[in-house]
């Protein structure tokens, strides 16, 4: 039985103005410390669907965009999911934790709705998949598994010898990069010098600070989101440190460097490669960067997240569940990431992850 928890409003639920027949929707955090991210996947939903409507929408008929905003916070997550289930949201484009998507992954298998994460990097997200090989869940973002072994193989190759910290926000993402890129920097002859969790959201964390200068780190390597690393890179440097931090996706933000300021140079962290620069995605940039909208981090994948669902119901036909599943299964999309196909899992055929380093308030490709 589909639910209706609470009132859209309760739960920053907005639904943008456009006439259309096929209801999908896009989940983040669209509020709170990690906003920017969820700005980040409106603004690629809205520019996608706004494209795919301009050329005829899909199978004659409209998109008609809904945003939830989880807050990153798993409870409210399923509540969103559960609003539109009760909405008659038929895909998700979402959402931006993994701790959000996982839990709502279930509701979303429960009420026949279609999820593809843009950015959920846990591996339990598609290793346990409600439904298993009949499910509905995709994401077209890489593993963590994946960006713990990019990770470990530059620890291992450009820091040889030196102290590696290794932290984590207890989180199912920040924990979850953090074990496995220790895991796997393990496996590959290192020792971590030190292994601690810290708790998101605090200001301070000099006290962390000082433990690390105290033990001679020379790298800490960060499992979280860019507020905390941003605050500890800071810390460090006003304890006269010179430890490289070493994080992961989630600094794809230019919030990083405005919380860091100086103390963020020379910051190395893992994400895909550049999608703006993919030949696929170059009218959708030169299109977001005219209107003066971001084109950073995790918007071509909310972008893609929905040309994939978009294709897939213009060869099933329809938008029924299980006929679009099969042809997400079967199907090769043509997205502003490239071409792309789902796995058994639903995991993305995608080229995996590569090393950027921040300075002078941006982040390149490490070439």
């Amino acid at each position: 039985m589909k639910k209706i928890l609470l009132a859209g409003a309760a739960l920053g639920f907005a639904m943008s103005s456009a006439s259309a027949d096929i209801v999908i929707a896009t989940a983040g955090p669209m509020t709170g410390q990690y906003a920017s991210f969820g700005e980040q996947m409106k603004t690629g939903a809205e520019q996608a669907v706004a494209d795919i409507n301009a050329a005829g929408g899909v199978n004659g008929e409209m998109l008609k965009l809904e945003i939830g905003d989880d807050a990153c916070d798993p409870k409210q997550a399923v509540a969103v999911a559960n609003q539109f289930a009760g909405s008659g949201v038929a895909f998700v484009a979402g959402h931006f934790c993994s701790g959000s998507s996982i839990p709502a992954s279930a509701v979303y298998s429960d009420e026949g709705i279609i999820q593809i994460s843009p950015a959920s990097t846990n591996p339990t997200f598609t290793d346990e998949r409600p439904g298993g090989a009949d499910g509905g869940t995709y994401r077209v973002c890489g593993r963590d598994d994946q960006q713990g072994e990019t990770a470990a193989a530059y620890l291992l190759e450009n820091f040889a010898g030196k102290k590696i910290a290794f932290v984590h926000d207890k989180t199912a993402y920040g924990k979850g990069l953090a074990d496995a890129t220790k895991g796997s920097f393990e496996a590959g002859g290192g020792t971590a010098a030190m292994y601690e969790a810290y708790t998101a959201g605090e200001k301070d964390y000099s006290a962390l600070v000082s433990k690390m200068k105290q033990e001679g780190i020379d790298v800490l390597y960060v499992g979280g989101y860019h507020t905390e690393a941003g605050l500890m890179a800071r810390q460090m440097k006003e304890q006269g440190m010179s430890t490289v931090l070493v994080s992961g996706d989630a600094l794809v933000t230019d919030e990083y460097w405005a919380i860091t300021g100086d103390a963020g140079e020379g910051t190395l962290m893992t994400f895909s490669p550049d999608p703006t620069k993919s030949p696929a995605a170059a009218e959708v940039v030169k299109a977001l960067k005219d209107a003066g909208k971001t084109t950073e981090g995790y918007v071509m994948y909310t972008y893609a997240a929905i040309q994939a669902y978009a294709q897939a119901v213009t060869a099933a036909g329809s938008t029924d569940y299980d006929a679009v599943r099969e042809a997400l299964n079967a199907g090769d999309f043509k997205t502003v990431l490239g071409d792309l196909s789902f796995d058994e899992k639903g995991d993305v055929s995608l080229p995996g992850y590569v090393f950027y380093r921040w300075s002078d308030g941006k982040y390149a490709e490490i070439e």
